[in-house]
């Protein structure tokens, strides 16, 4: 009878334990797999989209194109977990034409054995509330190098023979797990706003030097690309990155950390 009620307290001490909820570990690189809108009535599943999700230790930033039409959005932020949920405070998103403003997400978060899997219940999608399901695999390797974090452009110029031309955009760019995403929204020649994205994998070669490869991007003549980028730190809060073309032309971008 002993050996009977030792059995019943242990199986009840498991079950208790396998309910309980963790703190999220979510720094890394993950791939989309599917993303799933419940309006109330059906559920309606998409896996074609083209997804890239960073986390830092304590930034976001997600980048996103559909490989159908070239439809791109990007967000970017801060975030924090707590259990069983990601509170992800976006301070910066484009979609398409549409600049959003800063806007706050409460993520409820499992974890599975190749990634993850967030729910964002009674998010407003086309003026519809729904409940939005997104499925991510983790992609990331262990490395570390200084460009890791969340990044904001300060200057963008273009060189070519004598001539300099700046252009105004906003962009941001990530780094983590050997993994890189950029996302940018600017004006186009009618004065719309125009939204661009891309993303892929990145590594260093040697302490000035590193190669980004294009996966997935807006500008289907970036997919698939290779470059080589000269880097130059300033402390560990900014960066310069310059890229040469074969024609001899040159684009120069600064960066400033962005920070909590």
């Amino acid at each position: 009878m002993k050996n009977l009620i030792f059995c019943f307290a242990v199986l009840a001490a498991i079950s208790c334990t396998s309910t309980v909820k963790e703190t999220p570990q979510m720094p890394g690189a993950y791939f989309m797999t599917s993303q799933t809108i419940n309006d109330g009535k059906k559920d309606t599943k998409y896996t074609d989209l083209k997804q890239l999700k960073i986390y830092t230790n304590n930034m976001m930033m997600y980048a996103q194109v559909n490989p159908v039409d070239s439809a791109s959005g990007f967000g970017v932020g801060f975030y924090t977990a707590d259990t069983g949920t990601v509170i992800e405070n976006n301070i910066y998103s484009a979609r398409d034409t549409i600049i959003n403003s800063p806007a706050t997400y409460k993520l409820n978060i499992t974890t599975t054995p190749d990634g993850y899997t967030q729910v964002i219940p009674e998010i407003v999608i086309n003026s519809q509330k729904s409940n939005l399901t997104e499925e991510y695999q983790s992609v990331g390797k262990a490395q570390k190098t200084p460009l890791d974090g969340v990044w904001k452009e300060t200057d963008f110029y273009t060189v070519k023979g004598i001539d300099t031309t700046r252009s105004k955009r906003t962009q941001f760019k990530a780094y983590y797990a050997g993994y890189f995403m950029y996302g940018h929204s600017l004006k186009d020649s009618a004065n719309r706003n125009f939204t661009g994205i891309g993303f892929g994998t990145f590594e260093m070669n040697g302490e000035y030097k590193m190669k980004e490869t294009d996966l997935n991007s807006t500008y289907s003549i970036a997919v698939g690309q290779s470059y080589m980028i000269d880097i130059e730190m300033n402390g560990t809060d900014n960066y310069k990155q310059t890229i040469s073309y074969p024609d001899g032309s040159k684009s120069v971008e600064y960066y400033e950390r962005l920070k909590k």
